[in-house]
């Protein structure tokens, strides 16, 4: 079963997509999402918060690989994770559930992410994640 991984960074909304082509066992998980978050600058990867899935079971070598801290959240309550769960929301715009990702590339899901990191937030005062990330990056450097 293909999956697209998200990573939602909290602060500025900025979305990064990745593709799991194979699946999203916890290996194929930890190495994708270790490969994404290292774009990050390292002041703004300090947590990454999960849910309570499987894919996640190797949170602690992905600590060690990235020095990035893995909280989970509590069992059904997605509402920890709210960032990402409207994240998710938005995404099915542009990959509705019949979608078959197996065809999506990379480049597609760049484009998407693009797209979503434009989009003008209230969250952000009507500041788009792009823009929010910009100021974020500026002021650690």
């Amino acid at each position: 079963m293909t999956c697209v991984g998200t990573l939602v960074e909290r602060s500025t909304r900025y979305v990064m997509l990745f593709p799991l082509p194979e699946g999203h066992t916890a290996e194929l998980v930890r190495l994708a999402l270790a490969k994404k978050i290292r774009a990050l600058p390292s002041e703004l990867r300090r947590s990454l918060t999960w849910d309570q899935g499987h894919e996640m079971a190797q949170h602690a070598r992905f600590t060690i690989d990235t020095g990035v801290q893995v909280y989970f959240c509590d069992p059904k309550s997605p509402w920890q994770r709210g960032s990402n769960e409207n994240t998710n929301r938005l995404l099915r715009q542009y990959l509705p559930k019949t979608t078959d990702l197996s065809a999506v590339t990379t480049s597609q899901l760049n484009a998407i992410a693009r797209s979503l990191n434009g989009r003008p937030r209230q969250t952000l005062g009507w500041r788009s994640p792009s823009e929010a990330f910009d100021e974020a990056v500026a002021m650690t450097a």
